[in-house]
């Protein structure tokens, strides 16, 4: 069985509503996946995290070094594609286009071997995944803390343990809404909080210390991702955990979080950090130095199920007879590219996501609607 071709698709869907962050506003959905399919008819979907038109490009670059393999090699497919990009793609949206392929090798293994992802990585040690719901970004709004409370409410009540609101807006702004948020959702769900690195070390210290009062699980991209001693230094100012690493691509460039004492928790997100076939070692080496690991997830269901997956396989160090439940991220806002796009649909129960047990990715996407998503 070989590699006979690589195909990609922009999908695209404009927003009824859109939102923002601390970096800028969202008013469409654009994301590039792709499928690789073998002479024999089989075939395995990925999908990339960043500017859908350049990870195309970077698709149609890797592609011609697909073809004729044999799709089961998929870690030497991986090295080959690393060293022809080496010298120019070290980190970034390259990398991006890499990991879409590579997932979708994975998921074509599978079929290939009638196995689920997670048990090819090497076993299933969990059957559910704790999910915690990302919403509350910013609106436009004459009262955004009772609206983001609102929010907040909806998702307790959807069955989440934990969530996850932006910050970033300003100091006084975000302190008022964490209080708001924590108020309405009471002292057993987690809250954790996002910066999207819109701080410098003195304010990110500044905002620690004012909500550290309202038990933060985590402070999520608090300062620039490239300021690692500016990381180090924030993790001693403040109790609550630091979390990182969206932004890094490869063990690499975890290694430089890891080393440096960075973070509490690492974040890499499979479809740009190198696909299934890097997230496995970087989560080897957070083990090494004791970090946690939570996917970064911001796409369709793919993407979801990918982290789900290796979440699966995760390993808690040390080990103990009631272990802590890792966590994934599971984005809330409106994406129907995630929604309908992609089956089967993923739903929670008890604050929970089922790992896929069907062979690969254990999802695929709807060939029916994807012409009514695919960019013009």
């Amino acid at each position: 069985m070989r590699i006979k071709e690589v195909t990609h698709y922009i999908i695209s869907h404009k927003l009824d509503e859109s939102f923002y962050f601390s970096q800028w506003h969202y008013d469409r959905r654009t994301i590039c996946l792709v499928k690789v399919t073998t002479d024999e008819g089989l075939y395995g979907w990925g999908e990339g995290y960043g500017p859908a038109g350049i990870i195309k490009a970077g698709i149609d670059f890797f592609a011609p070094l697909l073809i004729g393999k044999d799709p089961l090699q998929q870690e030497n497919i991986w090295r080959l594609m690393h060293l022809r990009s080496l010298d120019f793609a070290r980190r970034g949206v390259m990398l991006s286009a890499l990991s879409a392929l590579d997932i979708a090798l994975w998921d074509l293994k599978g079929k290939i071997l009638k196995q689920p992802v997670s048990v090819l990585l090497g076993g299933r040690k969990r059957e559910k995944v704790k999910a915690y719901a990302t919403g509350l970004y910013f609106r436009e709004s004459e009262n955004l803390a009772q609206e983001l409370a609102e929010e907040a409410l909806f998702y307790k009540n959807a069955g989440f343990e934990a969530v996850k609101m932006k910050v970033g807006l300003n100091i006084r702004a975000d302190i008022e809404n964490v209080k708001a948020v924590r108020e309405i959702l009471g002292p057993d769900i987690e809250l954790m909080v996002d910066a999207n690195h819109a701080y410098s070390l003195r304010e990110a210290i500044q905002l620690a210390n004012a909500i550290e009062p309202y038990n933060i699980s985590w402070f999520e991209e608090p300062i620039s991702p490239e300021e690692y001693d500016n990381y180090r230094e924030l993790r001693l100012r403040t109790k609550i955990p630091i979390a990182g690493g969206e932004c890094e691509y490869l063990r690499f460039g975890f290694q430089n979080l890891f080393i440096n004492r960075c973070v509490d928790i690492a974040q890499p997100d499979v479809c740009a950090t190198g696909g299934i076939t890097e997230f496995k070692k970087i989560m080897s080496s957070a083990q090494t130095f004791g970090v946690d690991v939570v996917p970064h997830s911001w796409g369709t269901g793919i993407a979801l199920s990918a982290a789900l997956h290796l979440i699966s396989n995760w390993d808690t160090i040390p080990g103990r007879l009631y272990e802590p439940e890792p966590l994934i991220e599971f984005d809330r806002t409106e994406n129907p590219l995630r929604d309908d796009l992609i089956k089967p649909r993923f739903s929670l129960e008890n604050g929970r996501l089922d790992v896929p047990t069907t062979p690969g990715l254990g999802i695929d996407v709807d060939m029916n609607l994807l012409s009514k998503y695919v960019s013009k």
